[in-house]
């Protein structure tokens, strides 16, 4: 038997990764540069809020969602808007954030987002609710760009510590 011709068929060429890589590479900046778009939708929402934008914020959601709030289940957005949001709304005459951070991680066709932050409600009646808040989300990105499919907030009293 020749062994050098056996040698040479298990001889193998190394692949080239280069062009691999850098095609991965590019996918992988494409999309974290994208993750601003969800970032975009979650502080189009929190404007929605303050200038009471029912409208805005519908059109931010998928049309199967979820949303949480201080620990009950408020249903769809659209059951939320119905039957506690919009209500709410009516009675605000001011809604402002402060101290509000974002951030977002991207998985794919999916991010999830953590935000901070305080808020103020002033009421037609003339009460002023301040609070400090918390929200996660979850977005989904189609062909018609980013919407929130879940969305769970919570917030409390201020406190000093």
């Amino acid at each position: 038997m020749d062994h050098s011709a056996h040698s040479e068929h298990s001889v193998s060429t190394p692949m080239d990764h280069t062009e691999q890589g850098m095609n991965h590479a590019e996918h992988m900046s494409a999309m974290n540069d994208d993750v601003a778009g969800a970032e975009a939708v979650l502080t189009l929402y929190r404007d929605a809020l303050t200038s009471r934008d029912a409208e805005a914020m519908a059109a931010l959601f998928a049309e199967e969602s979820f949303v949480y709030e201080n620990g009950k289940a408020e249903g769809s957005f659209t059951h939320y808007m119905e039957h506690h949001l919009g209500p709410e709304l009516d009675a605000i005459t001011s809604f402002t954030f402060g101290e509000p951070t974002l951030a977002v991680t991207r998985m794919g066709h999916m991010a999830y987002g953590r935000e901070t932050y305080t808020y103020r409600i002033e009421l037609a009646d003339g009460r002023v609710i301040d609070r400090e808040g918390v929200a996660t989300s979850v977005l989904a990105h189609d062909a018609d760009g980013w919407k929130i499919v879940q969305y769970h907030s919570s917030s409390r009293a201020p406190r000093n510590n």
